[in-house]
Order: C-alpha cells, then structure tokens, then sequence
C-alpha cells in the first residue's frame, strides 16, 4: 500500500520530470558534493557512482513526494466540490456581463 491508501491509484501517474525530482536530484548530488569535500577529496572526480546513487534517490524521493501532493490536493478540490454541490446558496451564480458593460468604464470623458 505505501503511504498513499488505494483511492490514489484513480490518478494519472505525475510526470517522470517534474520540480520535486529535479529539486530533489540537485539536493541529492549536492550532498555527495558535500561528502566528497568534508572528506577531502575531489568534488566532481571521487564517488560518481555513490553521485549517480544520490542523485537517483533523490528523484525517486521527489517523485513519490509529487504523487502524495497530487493526491492531496485531488482530495482537497474533491471536498471542495462536494461542499458546493451541497451548500449552492452559499456560491451563487455570477450574471456575466456583456461587452458594453465592460467597455464603458473606459469611454473617454464627453
């Protein structure tokens, strides 16, 4: 199951690149930077394996983030609806005005 319960399964999968994996990857490659220097060793040269390794725990971590916050907000906008399907005094339709309406404030001065 995971963290996310079964209902989550009704949503489209996010998208493999996407803000939180590649936020996620910078932040996994800069902490083996960040190992690499507090253990004096070349930056960029020692490690690429254990670079690639964070790199892709961080995608993966920023990838199942972006499915959680998908299906949070997919929950939110579902009881939002619900709510206004139930309390439709609360949100009444808006008249839509026309064209004149609209242009007639900027008329100029007469």
């Amino acid at each position: 199951m995971g963290l996310l319960p079964d209902e989550a399964r009704v949503l489209p999968p996010p998208g493999i690149v996407n803000r939180n994996s590649v936020w996620f990857g910078l932040c996994g490659w800069a902490t083996a930077m960040l190992h690499n220097s507090l253990n004096r060793r070349p930056a960029l040269k020692a490690g690429v394996h254990r670079q690639a390794l964070f790199i892709t725990v961080g995608w993966f971590i920023g990838y199942h983030l972006t499915k959680f916050e998908n299906y949070k907000y997919a929950t939110l906008d579902r009881d939002m609806s619900e709510y206004i399907r139930l309390h439709p005094e609360e949100f009444p339709e808006k008249a839509l005005k026309t064209f004149a309406e609209i242009v007639e404030p900027f008329h100029p001065i007469r």
